[in-house]
């Protein structure tokens, strides 16, 4: 058991710093001659994902919230 929280805990943080990597630091950079770490650099989207998801997560907890309040107390 503890392995495989190790384990996810490292793919989690792997996955974090590869987000953070593709998001904002390698606009940091210059340019490179490298087609996908080019093509990384000039992407619009993901840059923008995850603090645009941040509102929907925020409404979704309180819905979970409110469900709970309301099947507990019916």
């Amino acid at each position: 058991m503890k392995f495989w929280g190790g384990f996810l805990v490292i793919v989690g943080s792997i996955s974090f710093i590869g987000f953070v990597f593709v998001a904002i630091v390698s606009k940091l950079f210059p340019l490179s001659d490298n087609p996908i770490i080019q093509a990384i650099q000039n992407d619009r989207y993901y840059c923008f994902l995850a603090p645009l998801t941040l509102p929907a997560l925020l409404v979704a907890v309180y819905f979970h919230w409110l469900s709970m309040k309301l099947f507990k107390h019916a």
